[in-house]
């Protein structure tokens, strides 16, 4: 789907008629019903997953994914954070088409401060 704008909003608009393949669909469905109404979750919804092709591990990443990303809306709309210019949005969009959802090379901390000692007690080496 990365990529494919159309497809995309083919999916969005609903999930249903999405050209997308039947497991695809169930598992899109399951979330939505994890995300609309999670104590409804049952475990005929994991067993039909399953029985899909769905993987236990590929149902907890999806679970976990969900519930991170209400975690985030909830958090950013409690915090007021403001969201990003929709040009920041395609830049984002054309590097995980480029790359998936890969990090780059881990980022470095910067090494201590001089007047740093090592000890957690916020007083200096001195």
């Amino acid at each position: 789907m990365l990529g494919s704008t159309e497809h995309v909003q083919a999916v969005l608009d609903d999930v249903a008629t999405a050209p997308i393949p039947e497991a695809e669909r169930a598992l899109f469905a399951f979330v939505e019903k994890l995300n609309d109404a999670s104590g409804d979750v049952c475990r005929e919804d994991v067993e039909r997953l399953k029985a899909e092709g769905w993987s236990d591990e590929a149902v907890y990443d999806a679970v976990s994914v969900c519930a991170l990303f209400n975690f985030y809306n909830r958090w950013i709309d409690g915090t007021g954070v403001q969201g990003m210019a929709p040009e920041m949005y395609e830049k984002s969009a054309k590097r995980m088409a480029a790359g998936g959802y890969l990090p780059g090379p881990p980022v470095r901390s910067p090494p201590p401060s001089p007047s740093d000692d090592g000890d957690d007690d916020g007083e200096s080496g001195r």
